[in-house]
Protein backbone atom coordinates (compact mmCIF):
# COMPACT_ATOMS: atom_id res chain seq x y z
CA UNK A 1 0.00 0.00 0.00
CA UNK A 2 1.58 3.73 -0.91
CA UNK A 3 1.48 6.24 0.44
CA UNK A 4 2.37 8.81 -1.55
CA UNK A 5 1.53 8.08 -5.15
CA UNK A 6 -0.73 5.61 -6.75
CA UNK A 7 0.43 2.83 -9.33
CA UNK A 8 0.85 3.40 -13.23
CA UNK A 9 -0.67 0.03 -13.68
CA UNK A 10 -3.88 1.05 -11.11
CA UNK A 11 -4.79 4.08 -13.28
CA UNK A 12 -4.37 2.77 -16.29
CA UNK A 13 -6.31 0.00 -15.56
CA UNK A 14 -9.32 2.08 -14.12
CA UNK A 15 -10.04 3.43 -17.95
CA UNK A 16 -10.54 6.91 -17.37
CA UNK A 17 -11.96 6.24 -13.86
CA UNK A 18 -11.11 9.32 -11.51
CA UNK A 19 -9.27 8.27 -8.92
CA UNK A 20 -12.01 7.46 -5.54
CA UNK A 21 -10.89 9.70 -2.38
CA UNK A 22 -12.76 8.39 0.66
CA UNK A 23 -13.48 10.29 3.94
CA UNK A 24 -13.43 8.22 7.29
CA UNK A 25 -15.34 9.48 9.80
CA UNK A 26 -18.98 9.96 8.89
CA UNK A 27 -18.22 8.53 5.72
CA UNK A 28 -17.09 5.25 5.66
CA UNK A 29 -17.79 4.54 9.71
CA UNK A 30 -20.71 5.60 10.49
CA UNK A 31 -18.96 6.96 13.97
CA UNK A 32 -16.18 9.60 14.79
CA UNK A 33 -12.77 7.69 15.84
CA UNK A 34 -11.38 10.84 17.33
CA UNK A 35 -14.68 11.38 19.72
CA UNK A 36 -14.66 7.39 20.49
CA UNK A 37 -10.80 7.60 21.07
CA UNK A 38 -11.58 10.19 23.67
CA UNK A 39 -14.45 8.78 25.42
CA UNK A 40 -12.80 5.25 25.58
CA UNK A 41 -9.22 6.95 27.37
CA UNK A 42 -11.23 8.89 30.17
CA UNK A 43 -11.02 5.25 32.30
CA UNK A 44 -7.18 5.93 31.70
CA UNK A 45 -7.15 9.33 33.57
CA UNK A 46 -3.79 10.26 33.43
CA UNK A 47 -3.02 9.01 30.34
CA UNK A 48 -5.56 11.25 28.90
CA UNK A 49 -4.57 14.12 31.22
CA UNK A 50 -0.98 13.66 29.26
CA UNK A 51 -2.69 13.83 25.91
CA UNK A 52 -4.20 16.59 26.64
CA UNK A 53 -1.40 18.49 27.18
CA UNK A 54 -0.22 17.77 23.86
CA UNK A 55 -2.91 20.05 22.67
CA UNK A 56 -0.43 23.13 22.94
CA UNK A 57 1.26 21.44 20.02
CA UNK A 58 -2.10 21.45 17.83
CA UNK A 59 -4.77 19.18 17.39
CA UNK A 60 -2.76 16.10 15.08
CA UNK A 61 -0.51 15.73 18.34
CA UNK A 62 -3.37 15.54 20.25
CA UNK A 63 -4.87 12.55 18.29
CA UNK A 64 -1.53 11.10 17.84
CA UNK A 65 -1.28 11.14 21.82
CA UNK A 66 -5.22 10.06 21.84
CA UNK A 67 -4.42 6.73 19.41
CA UNK A 68 -1.34 5.68 21.56
CA UNK A 69 -3.57 5.25 24.69
CA UNK A 70 -6.59 2.93 23.64
CA UNK A 71 -5.82 1.44 20.29
CA UNK A 72 -8.51 1.26 18.49
CA UNK A 73 -9.94 -2.99 16.94
CA UNK A 74 -10.91 -1.59 13.37
CA UNK A 75 -13.31 -5.14 13.13
CA UNK A 76 -15.41 -3.86 15.89
CA UNK A 77 -16.26 -0.26 13.84
CA UNK A 78 -19.58 0.14 12.19
CA UNK A 79 -19.29 0.55 8.82
CA UNK A 80 -21.24 1.73 6.56
CA UNK A 81 -22.44 -1.15 4.80
CA UNK A 82 -23.74 0.20 1.31
CA UNK A 83 -20.64 2.66 0.74
CA UNK A 84 -18.29 -0.68 1.65
CA UNK A 85 -20.03 -2.47 -0.73
CA UNK A 86 -19.56 0.51 -3.99
CA UNK A 87 -15.89 0.76 -3.14
CA UNK A 88 -15.50 -2.99 -3.88
CA UNK A 89 -17.44 -2.71 -6.44
CA UNK A 90 -15.23 -0.21 -7.84
CA UNK A 91 -12.13 -1.82 -6.52
CA UNK A 92 -13.06 -4.85 -8.76
CA UNK A 93 -13.37 -2.66 -12.00
CA UNK A 94 -9.91 -1.49 -11.56
CA UNK A 95 -10.32 2.38 -9.82
CA UNK A 96 -7.88 3.38 -7.67
CA UNK A 97 -9.03 4.11 -4.09
CA UNK A 98 -7.41 6.44 -1.19
CA UNK A 99 -8.59 6.79 2.24
CA UNK A 100 -7.74 10.26 3.22
CA UNK A 101 -8.51 11.62 6.73
CA UNK A 102 -7.99 13.92 9.29
CA UNK A 103 -8.37 10.94 11.81
CA UNK A 104 -4.73 10.15 12.92
CA UNK A 105 -2.33 7.98 10.90
CA UNK A 106 -1.61 4.94 12.91
CA UNK A 107 -6.08 4.52 13.08
CA UNK A 108 -5.74 5.11 9.11
CA UNK A 109 -3.57 2.56 8.30
CA UNK A 110 -5.39 -0.06 10.62
CA UNK A 111 -8.61 0.17 8.98
CA UNK A 112 -7.26 0.09 5.61
CA UNK A 113 -5.25 -2.90 6.25
CA UNK A 114 -8.33 -4.44 8.09
CA UNK A 115 -10.38 -3.85 4.76
CA UNK A 116 -7.74 -4.40 2.39
CA UNK A 117 -9.09 -1.98 0.20
CA UNK A 118 -6.94 1.25 -0.57
CA UNK A 119 -4.23 1.80 -2.61
CA UNK A 120 -2.96 4.51 -0.44
CA UNK A 121 -3.50 6.22 3.01
CA UNK A 122 -3.63 10.47 3.80
CA UNK A 123 -3.95 10.98 7.51
CA UNK A 124 -2.68 13.13 10.38
CA UNK A 125 0.58 12.44 11.20
CA UNK A 126 0.99 14.31 15.03
CA UNK A 127 2.52 17.40 12.84
CA UNK A 128 -0.31 18.13 10.06
CA UNK A 129 -4.06 17.81 11.02
CA UNK A 130 -5.14 16.28 7.66
CA UNK A 131 -8.46 18.14 7.45
CA UNK A 132 -10.14 21.09 5.09
CA UNK A 133 -7.27 23.23 3.23
CA UNK A 134 -4.43 20.36 4.45
CA UNK A 135 -6.68 17.14 3.01
CA UNK A 136 -7.10 18.72 -0.31
CA UNK A 137 -3.30 19.98 -0.46
CA UNK A 138 -2.15 16.22 0.64
CA UNK A 139 -4.54 14.72 -2.11
CA UNK A 140 -3.28 17.05 -5.54
CA UNK A 141 -0.27 16.71 -4.19
CA UNK A 142 -0.66 12.86 -4.46
CA UNK A 143 -2.38 12.81 -7.64
CA UNK A 144 0.24 15.31 -9.51
CA UNK A 145 -3.39 17.78 -9.36
CA UNK A 146 -4.93 15.03 -11.58
CA UNK A 147 -9.22 15.20 -11.56
CA UNK A 148 -10.31 12.65 -8.44
CA UNK A 149 -13.35 11.81 -7.08
CA UNK A 150 -14.23 12.55 -3.04
CA UNK A 151 -16.41 10.95 -0.68
CA UNK A 152 -17.39 12.94 2.14
CA UNK A 153 -20.26 13.93 4.38
CA UNK A 154 -19.90 17.03 6.10
CA UNK A 155 -19.78 21.01 5.37
CA UNK A 156 -16.09 20.55 6.15
CA UNK A 157 -15.48 19.05 3.17
CA UNK A 158 -16.88 21.42 0.68
CA UNK A 159 -13.48 22.80 0.30
CA UNK A 160 -12.69 19.31 -1.28
CA UNK A 161 -15.43 18.93 -2.87
CA UNK A 162 -14.58 22.28 -4.48
CA UNK A 163 -11.83 21.06 -6.61
CA UNK A 164 -13.03 17.45 -7.02
CA UNK A 165 -14.57 15.93 -10.50
CA UNK A 166 -17.15 14.77 -8.67
CA UNK A 167 -18.88 14.33 -5.94
CA UNK A 168 -20.48 11.17 -3.65
CA UNK A 169 -22.09 12.40 -0.49
CA UNK A 170 -22.71 9.97 2.37
CA UNK A 171 -25.66 10.81 5.08
CA UNK A 172 -25.67 14.11 3.79
CA UNK A 173 -28.57 16.91 4.85
CA UNK A 174 -30.99 18.22 1.82
CA UNK A 175 -28.80 21.02 2.65
CA UNK A 176 -25.26 19.93 2.42
CA UNK A 177 -26.78 17.94 -1.19
CA UNK A 178 -28.21 21.72 -2.43
CA UNK A 179 -24.29 23.40 -1.89
CA UNK A 180 -22.54 20.16 -2.82
CA UNK A 181 -24.05 20.35 -6.39
CA UNK A 182 -23.84 23.92 -6.73
CA UNK A 183 -20.19 23.30 -6.65
CA UNK A 184 -19.46 19.77 -8.22
CA UNK A 185 -21.41 16.91 -10.30
CA UNK A 186 -22.92 14.57 -7.52
CA UNK A 187 -22.12 11.08 -9.61
CA UNK A 188 -23.61 9.15 -6.34
CA UNK A 189 -25.66 9.96 -2.81
CA UNK A 190 -26.00 7.61 -0.21
CA UNK A 191 -29.26 8.70 1.75
CA UNK A 192 -29.40 9.40 5.72
CA UNK A 193 -30.55 6.85 7.67
CA UNK A 194 -33.96 7.16 8.07
CA UNK A 195 -34.01 5.46 11.70
CA UNK A 196 -31.80 8.29 13.08
CA UNK A 197 -35.02 10.48 13.85
CA UNK A 198 -35.78 8.66 16.59
CA UNK A 199 -32.60 6.94 17.79
CA UNK A 200 -32.12 9.16 20.40
CA UNK A 201 -34.96 7.95 22.10
CA UNK A 202 -34.08 4.51 21.79
CA UNK A 203 -30.44 5.36 23.22
CA UNK A 204 -32.38 7.61 25.95
CA UNK A 205 -34.23 4.18 26.88
CA UNK A 206 -37.08 4.98 27.97
CA UNK A 207 -38.15 1.50 28.55
CA UNK A 208 -35.86 1.60 31.58
CA UNK A 209 -38.12 4.42 33.45
CA UNK A 210 -39.76 1.49 35.31
CA UNK A 211 -37.04 0.78 37.50
CA UNK A 212 -37.56 4.46 38.84
CA UNK A 213 -41.02 3.49 39.69
CA UNK A 214 -39.15 2.30 43.09
CA UNK A 215 -39.11 6.00 44.42
CA UNK A 216 -43.02 5.15 44.64
CA UNK A 217 -42.25 2.24 47.26
CA UNK A 218 -41.78 4.29 50.37
CA UNK A 219 -45.33 6.28 49.97
CA UNK A 220 -47.18 2.74 49.20
CA UNK A 221 -45.31 0.58 52.13
CA UNK A 222 -46.39 3.81 54.57
CA UNK A 223 -50.04 3.36 53.54
CA UNK A 224 -49.93 6.73 52.84
CA UNK A 225 -51.87 6.70 49.60
CA UNK A 226 -54.29 9.58 50.15
CA UNK A 227 -51.29 12.23 50.67
CA UNK A 228 -51.62 14.04 47.56
CA UNK A 229 -48.18 16.33 47.62
CA UNK A 230 -46.09 12.90 48.21
CA UNK A 231 -47.06 11.50 45.48
CA UNK A 232 -46.62 14.94 43.15
CA UNK A 233 -42.99 14.70 45.03
CA UNK A 234 -43.27 11.09 43.92
CA UNK A 235 -43.89 11.97 40.62
CA UNK A 236 -41.52 14.91 40.14
CA UNK A 237 -38.59 12.48 41.51
CA UNK A 238 -39.68 9.94 39.30
CA UNK A 239 -38.66 12.17 36.38
CA UNK A 240 -35.98 13.54 38.03
CA UNK A 241 -34.25 10.05 38.16
CA UNK A 242 -35.84 9.42 34.84
CA UNK A 243 -33.62 11.95 33.37
CA UNK A 244 -30.67 11.92 34.91
CA UNK A 245 -30.84 8.37 34.18
CA UNK A 246 -31.15 8.54 30.78
CA UNK A 247 -28.02 11.16 30.63
CA UNK A 248 -25.86 8.51 32.20
CA UNK A 249 -27.19 5.75 29.89
CA UNK A 250 -25.44 7.50 26.66
CA UNK A 251 -22.80 8.14 28.42
CA UNK A 252 -22.92 4.21 29.77
CA UNK A 253 -23.13 3.40 25.86
CA UNK A 254 -20.63 5.78 24.76
CA UNK A 255 -17.79 3.90 27.23
CA UNK A 256 -19.15 0.70 26.34
CA UNK A 257 -18.82 0.37 22.38
CA UNK A 258 -16.38 -2.21 21.61
CA UNK A 259 -18.51 -4.16 24.47
CA UNK A 260 -21.51 -3.46 23.23
CA UNK A 261 -20.42 -4.53 19.57
CA UNK A 262 -19.67 -7.96 20.75
CA UNK A 263 -22.42 -8.51 21.84
CA UNK A 264 -25.58 -10.20 19.62
CA UNK A 265 -28.54 -7.58 20.77
CA UNK A 266 -26.50 -4.79 22.46
CA UNK A 267 -25.02 -4.20 19.02
CA UNK A 268 -27.96 -3.01 17.51
CA UNK A 269 -27.86 0.10 20.35
CA UNK A 270 -27.61 3.43 18.28
CA UNK A 271 -24.29 4.40 19.12
CA UNK A 272 -23.06 1.11 18.97
CA UNK A 273 -24.59 0.28 15.35
CA UNK A 274 -23.65 3.69 14.32
CA UNK A 275 -27.40 4.99 13.74
CA UNK A 276 -26.39 7.55 16.23
CA UNK A 277 -23.31 9.90 15.94
CA UNK A 278 -21.52 9.89 19.31
CA UNK A 279 -21.10 13.65 19.38
CA UNK A 280 -24.75 13.95 20.27
CA UNK A 281 -24.55 11.40 23.09
CA UNK A 282 -21.90 14.17 24.50
CA UNK A 283 -24.23 16.89 23.70
CA UNK A 284 -27.17 15.48 25.03
CA UNK A 285 -26.52 13.23 28.04
CA UNK A 286 -25.15 16.45 30.24
CA UNK A 287 -28.42 18.65 29.36
CA UNK A 288 -30.46 15.35 30.45
CA UNK A 289 -28.44 15.48 33.86
CA UNK A 290 -28.70 19.05 33.98
CA UNK A 291 -32.46 18.69 33.28
CA UNK A 292 -32.84 15.77 36.06
CA UNK A 293 -30.62 17.75 38.29
CA UNK A 294 -33.68 20.63 37.89
CA UNK A 295 -36.09 18.50 38.93
CA UNK A 296 -34.20 17.06 41.77
CA UNK A 297 -33.39 20.41 43.03
CA UNK A 298 -37.50 21.16 43.18
CA UNK A 299 -38.30 17.60 45.02
CA UNK A 300 -35.54 18.19 47.53
CA UNK A 301 -33.66 15.08 46.45
CA UNK A 302 -30.76 16.39 44.27
CA UNK A 303 -27.72 15.04 47.31
CA UNK A 304 -29.58 11.99 46.53
CA UNK A 305 -29.09 12.18 42.79
CA UNK A 306 -25.62 13.40 43.09
CA UNK A 307 -24.51 10.21 44.67
CA UNK A 308 -26.62 8.07 42.10
CA UNK A 309 -24.52 9.95 38.99
CA UNK A 310 -21.66 9.69 41.15
CA UNK A 311 -21.58 5.94 41.04
CA UNK A 312 -22.99 5.17 37.80
CA UNK A 313 -20.31 7.51 36.35
CA UNK A 314 -17.79 5.02 38.61
CA UNK A 315 -19.57 2.07 37.14
CA UNK A 316 -19.36 3.33 33.78
CA UNK A 317 -15.87 4.22 33.53
CA UNK A 318 -14.34 1.37 35.95
CA UNK A 319 -16.64 -0.60 38.49
CA UNK A 320 -18.29 -2.58 35.67
CA UNK A 321 -15.30 -4.45 35.06
CA UNK A 322 -14.41 -5.18 38.42
CA UNK A 323 -16.10 -8.51 39.35
CA UNK A 324 -18.54 -9.00 42.20
CA UNK A 325 -18.28 -4.99 42.97
CA UNK A 326 -20.00 -4.69 39.78
CA UNK A 327 -23.05 -6.05 40.90
CA UNK A 328 -22.71 -4.85 44.18
CA UNK A 329 -23.30 -1.45 42.81
CA UNK A 330 -26.14 -2.06 40.04
CA UNK A 331 -27.67 -3.34 43.50
CA UNK A 332 -26.53 0.03 45.18
CA UNK A 333 -28.27 2.21 42.30
CA UNK A 334 -31.62 0.61 42.94
CA UNK A 335 -31.41 0.76 46.31
CA UNK A 336 -30.63 4.68 45.92
CA UNK A 337 -34.10 5.45 43.98
CA UNK A 338 -35.93 3.83 47.18
CA UNK A 339 -33.85 6.88 49.64
CA UNK A 340 -34.90 9.04 46.63
CA UNK A 341 -38.62 8.44 46.97
CA UNK A 342 -38.36 8.57 50.71
CA UNK A 343 -36.43 11.64 50.92
CA UNK A 344 -39.11 13.54 48.57
CA UNK A 345 -42.22 12.02 50.39
CA UNK A 346 -40.99 12.45 53.88
CA UNK A 347 -41.82 8.72 54.41
CA UNK A 348 -38.67 7.36 56.16
CA UNK A 349 -37.25 3.93 54.46
CA UNK A 350 -36.91 1.76 57.39
CA UNK A 351 -33.98 -0.72 58.09
CA UNK A 352 -35.98 -3.71 56.96
CA UNK A 353 -37.06 -2.54 53.00
CA UNK A 354 -33.72 -1.48 52.56
CA UNK A 355 -32.06 -4.97 53.51
CA UNK A 356 -35.25 -6.35 51.65
CA UNK A 357 -34.23 -4.29 48.61
CA UNK A 358 -30.81 -4.41 48.60
CA UNK A 359 -30.89 -8.45 48.50
CA UNK A 360 -33.77 -8.94 45.80
CA UNK A 361 -31.53 -6.16 43.61
CA UNK A 362 -28.63 -7.99 44.40
CA UNK A 363 -29.87 -10.99 43.13
CA UNK A 364 -31.25 -9.38 40.05
CA UNK A 365 -27.81 -7.94 39.59
CA UNK A 366 -26.44 -11.92 39.20
CA UNK A 367 -29.45 -12.68 37.31
CA UNK A 368 -28.24 -10.28 34.87
CA UNK A 369 -24.83 -11.53 34.59
CA UNK A 370 -25.92 -14.89 34.60
CA UNK A 371 -27.74 -14.10 31.51
CA UNK A 372 -24.86 -12.46 29.92
CA UNK A 373 -22.50 -15.89 30.72
CA UNK A 374 -24.98 -18.40 29.81
CA UNK A 375 -25.75 -16.41 26.22
CA UNK A 376 -21.79 -16.57 25.53
CA UNK A 377 -22.10 -20.31 26.59
CA UNK A 378 -24.70 -20.29 23.84
CA UNK A 379 -22.84 -19.06 21.10
CA UNK A 380 -19.93 -20.95 22.25
CA UNK A 381 -21.38 -23.49 21.41
CA UNK A 382 -21.97 -22.79 18.35
CA UNK A 383 -19.02 -22.08 17.49
CA UNK A 384 -15.98 -19.14 17.35
CA UNK A 385 -18.23 -15.68 16.31
CA UNK A 386 -16.72 -13.60 14.35
CA UNK A 387 -16.96 -10.21 13.39
CA UNK A 388 -16.75 -8.18 10.07
CA UNK A 389 -13.65 -9.10 8.43
CA UNK A 390 -12.86 -12.21 10.28
CA UNK A 391 -11.97 -11.13 13.95
CA UNK A 392 -12.99 -13.22 16.60
CA UNK A 393 -14.50 -12.08 19.53
CA UNK A 394 -13.07 -13.06 22.98
CA UNK A 395 -13.62 -16.74 24.04
CA UNK A 396 -14.72 -17.57 27.59
CA UNK A 397 -15.16 -13.82 28.55
CA UNK A 398 -17.49 -11.63 28.54
CA UNK A 399 -17.19 -8.30 26.72
CA UNK A 400 -16.22 -5.47 28.84
CA UNK A 401 -16.59 -7.58 31.68
CA UNK A 402 -14.32 -9.75 33.76
CA UNK A 403 -16.34 -12.92 34.09
CA UNK A 404 -15.53 -16.21 32.47
CA UNK A 405 -17.40 -19.25 31.94
CA UNK A 406 -15.95 -21.06 35.03
CA UNK A 407 -17.64 -18.47 37.08
CA UNK A 408 -21.18 -19.15 35.71
CA UNK A 409 -21.55 -22.00 38.75
CA UNK A 410 -20.58 -19.58 41.45
CA UNK A 411 -23.14 -16.85 40.93
CA UNK A 412 -25.83 -18.62 40.39
CA UNK A 413 -25.43 -20.04 43.93
CA UNK A 414 -24.88 -16.69 45.48
CA UNK A 415 -27.73 -15.40 43.23
CA UNK A 416 -29.86 -17.96 44.11
CA UNK A 417 -29.64 -17.43 48.04
CA UNK A 418 -29.57 -13.85 47.88
CA UNK A 419 -33.34 -14.76 46.45
CA UNK A 420 -33.82 -16.48 49.64
CA UNK A 421 -32.28 -14.18 51.72
CA UNK A 422 -34.91 -11.79 50.37
CA UNK A 423 -37.65 -13.53 50.91
CA UNK A 424 -36.85 -14.17 54.45
CA UNK A 425 -35.74 -10.77 55.24
CA UNK A 426 -39.20 -9.88 53.50
CA UNK A 427 -40.77 -12.28 56.31
CA UNK A 428 -39.11 -10.22 59.42
CA UNK A 429 -40.12 -6.74 57.81
CA UNK A 430 -43.83 -8.26 57.50
CA UNK A 431 -43.72 -9.21 60.94
CA UNK A 432 -41.77 -5.84 62.62
CA UNK A 433 -43.37 -3.21 60.15
CA UNK A 434 -46.66 -4.46 58.46
CA UNK A 435 -48.60 -6.01 61.66
CA UNK A 436 -51.00 -3.60 63.76
CA UNK A 437 -49.72 -3.18 66.77
CA UNK A 438 -50.58 -5.70 69.22
CA UNK A 439 -51.94 -7.78 66.78
CA UNK A 440 -50.21 -11.23 66.38
CA UNK A 441 -52.38 -13.01 64.17
CA UNK A 442 -51.21 -13.20 60.52
CA UNK A 443 -52.63 -10.70 57.84
CA UNK A 444 -52.79 -10.78 54.03
CA UNK A 445 -49.37 -8.89 53.98
CA UNK A 446 -47.92 -12.44 54.64
CA UNK A 447 -49.28 -13.13 51.15
CA UNK A 448 -46.96 -11.44 49.49
CA UNK A 449 -44.02 -13.37 51.09
CA UNK A 450 -44.76 -16.51 48.94
CA UNK A 451 -45.74 -13.86 46.00
CA UNK A 452 -41.98 -12.63 45.74
CA UNK A 453 -40.26 -16.17 46.46
CA UNK A 454 -42.16 -17.80 43.24
CA UNK A 455 -41.73 -14.86 41.15
CA UNK A 456 -37.67 -15.29 42.05
CA UNK A 457 -37.71 -18.67 41.61
CA UNK A 458 -39.09 -18.18 38.60
CA UNK A 459 -36.43 -15.82 37.29
CA UNK A 460 -34.16 -18.16 38.20
CA UNK A 461 -35.82 -20.99 36.40
CA UNK A 462 -36.13 -18.76 33.09
CA UNK A 463 -32.16 -17.73 33.77
CA UNK A 464 -30.70 -21.20 34.11
CA UNK A 465 -32.79 -22.03 30.95
CA UNK A 466 -31.00 -19.75 29.16
CA UNK A 467 -34.01 -17.80 28.26
CA UNK A 468 -33.50 -14.52 30.36
CA UNK A 469 -33.65 -11.05 28.68
CA UNK A 470 -29.86 -9.47 28.93
CA UNK A 471 -31.55 -6.91 31.79
CA UNK A 472 -33.93 -8.78 34.01
CA UNK A 473 -36.25 -5.25 34.99
CA UNK A 474 -37.11 -5.46 31.08
CA UNK A 475 -38.03 -9.15 31.26
CA UNK A 476 -39.84 -8.45 34.25
CA UNK A 477 -41.58 -5.40 32.54
CA UNK A 478 -42.54 -8.09 29.48
CA UNK A 479 -43.76 -11.07 31.64
CA UNK A 480 -47.30 -10.87 32.60
CA UNK A 481 -46.56 -13.54 35.33
CA UNK A 482 -44.77 -10.54 36.77
CA UNK A 483 -47.27 -8.16 36.36
CA UNK A 484 -49.64 -10.41 37.95
CA UNK A 485 -47.74 -11.21 41.20
CA UNK A 486 -46.44 -7.27 41.75
CA UNK A 487 -50.50 -6.09 41.51
CA UNK A 488 -51.27 -9.25 43.88
CA UNK A 489 -49.14 -7.70 46.00
CA UNK A 490 -49.72 -4.50 45.79
CA UNK A 491 -53.13 -5.55 46.52
CA UNK A 492 -52.66 -7.52 50.00
CA UNK A 493 -50.04 -4.66 51.04
CA UNK A 494 -53.48 -1.98 50.59
CA UNK A 495 -55.82 -4.53 52.37
CA UNK A 496 -54.03 -5.93 54.63
CA UNK A 497 -54.57 -2.97 57.43
CA UNK A 498 -58.12 -3.77 57.24
CA UNK A 499 -58.67 -7.20 56.73
CA UNK A 500 -57.09 -9.97 59.61
CA UNK A 501 -56.85 -13.65 59.03
CA UNK A 502 -57.63 -16.00 61.38
CA UNK A 503 -54.88 -17.92 63.30
CA UNK A 504 -54.18 -21.11 62.06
Amino acid sequence: MGSSILSTERQTAASGSHPLVVDLDGSLVRTDTLIEGFVAALSHPLKLARALLALWRGRAAFKAALAEIVPLDPALLPYNRELLAFLRDEQKRGRPLVLATAADRKIALAIAQHLDLFDAVLASDGGVNLAGRAKLAAIEEMLCRSDFSYVGNEGRDLIVWRDAASAITVDASPRLLRAVAQIAPIERSFSRDPARALAILRAMRPHQWVKNLLVLVPLVTARALGDIGGWGAAFLTFWAFSLTASGIYLVNDLCDLAADRQHPQKSARPFASGVLPPQIGLIVAPLLVIAGFSLGAASGTWPVLAIYVGLSLGYSFFLKSQPMIDVFVLAALYTIRLIGGGIATGYAVSTWLLAFSSFLFLALAIVKRVAELQAMAKRERRGPARLEGGARRDEGKVAGRSYRAGDLHTLELMGVAASFVTSLVLALYVQSEMMPAGNHRPTLAWGIVPLILFWQCRVWFVTLRGEMHHDPIVYAARDWVSWVVTLASFAMLLLSSKVALSAF
